[in-house]
């Protein structure tokens, strides 16, 4: 492993989910929280190029830039190639935007984002995995590395032919550990194996651990009451070795405070606590859910290539915490290229194939009416 795991606080702030007014970043509420952030002693700050159409980015520039000193904080955005570029141009015009709108000279962690699937593709075709080394020889990146959302083949397979690779962005929380579909854990392992070092993305799943069943927060709150929902998700994965840090989509001054609470003076998750999370490891389980592990059997022959597993899963997180709104906002992310739900055929090729049964057609009838 790398030093890195040792050299930042083991929470990060996540500039995706925060405060709006309207379509407009609440400038001045953001600004109290990297003011408390910092005053905290923590230090990393991840955007992206697409976060919030880039007004992500310009909020960084606007909150934490313009209004510290460089070597107050530390600031990561990403490059997502597979984001409507056409030509090696415009994906890598992409680096030389964010530059521009952080206001940086240079980033400290710089990120292909979003590998996986025939996302990785993109980078490959638009020579971007050169391009970033360039920069990086250049001083305008510190440290480069990958966010990737895929099976832990695939990032085997990615950390073996770019060794150059410092560090690893994988989304890992407790509901998705043994995840056949997210493979959390297996992931995790892969970079242990390739000994890169982890930022941890969405330790809440996108706050639907933060929302839990009935069943599921009672086992938690039963072990500490005073102890907020999201405390439990973040603290198992700030627990984990090789960590840099663990990243919070953070949106409100008060998830800053609570998070802060806890995370200031960070104690690893004890034995008898970690009892605790492997009970609400398995309560999750017993709720009923779309039985699908992401084969992909069923979308290889789909004519209308919808995308089924996808569905599925933007489903499950409907199903199991009840998050409408999170469940809609995966859905539409999956199917920004095409392949929803409604456009089934109805051909039954894909139940044919499916190792669990599932009656995939009726499911996509439901997923169309609820989730489109």
């Amino acid at each position: 492993m790398t030093n890195l795991e040792n050299a930042i606080p083991k929470l990060g702030f996540g500039l995706m989910r925060l405060p709006m007014l309207g379509d407009e970043v609440d400038l001045e509420q953001t600004k109290q929280m990297v003011d408390l952030f910092l005053e905290k002693g923590f230090t990393y700050f991840d955007t992206a190029y697409g976060y919030l159409d880039g007004k992500s980015e310009a909020a960084a520039k606007a909150a934490l830039v313009d209004r510290y000193p460089r070597d107050r904080f530390q600031l990561a955005t990403k490059l997502p190639a597979w984001a409507g570029a056409k030509t090696a141009e415009e994906a890598q015009n992409m680096f030389w935007t964010s530059l521009k709108r952080t206001g940086v000279e240079y980033f400290d962690f710089y990120l292909l984002h979003n590998l996986g699937a025939d996302r990785t593709e993109y980078f490959d075709r638009y020579g971007i995995w050169e391009f970033l080394m360039e920069q990086k020889k250049a001083g305008r990146i510190r440290h480069l590395g990958f966010s990737f959302h895929d099976k832990a083949e695939i990032l085997d397979d990615l950390l073996t032919r770019h060794p150059e690779i410092e560090f690893v962005q994988l989304q890992i929380n407790y509901a998705d550990w043994e995840s056949p579909v997210v493979q959390s854990r297996k992931c995790y392992e892969v970079a242990r194996k390739h000994e890169k070092p982890v930022i941890i993305m969405e330790p809440v799943k996108g706050g639907s651990l933060a929302r839990l069943p009935e069943s599921v927060s009672q086992i938690l709150q039963d072990a500490d009451s005073a102890a907020s929902l999201p405390s439990w998700a973040i603290r198992y994965a700030a627990s984990l070795d090789g960590i840099i840090t663990v990243l919070s989509g953070m949106s409100t001054l008060e998830q800053m405070q609570d998070n802060l609470s806890y995370m200031e003076h960070f104690q690893p998750l004890s034995e008898e606590e970690r009892k605790t999370i492997a009970l609400a490891q398995a309560e999750l389980e017993k709720i009923p859910q779309i039985p699908c592990t992401g084969c992909d059997y069923c979308r290889k022959g789909c004519p209308q290539q919808v995308l089924i597993p996808n569905m599925f899963r933007s489903m499950n997180n409907y199903l199991v915490y009840n998050n409408l709104e999170g469940a809609r906002g995966n859905y539409a992310f999956e199917t920004r290229n095409g392949g929803k739900a409604s456009l089934c055929v109805e051909c039954g090729q894909c139940e044919a194939v499916c190792p669990q049964h599932i009656g995939i057609i009726e499911e996509l009838k439901r997923i169309a009416s609820v989730l489109e």
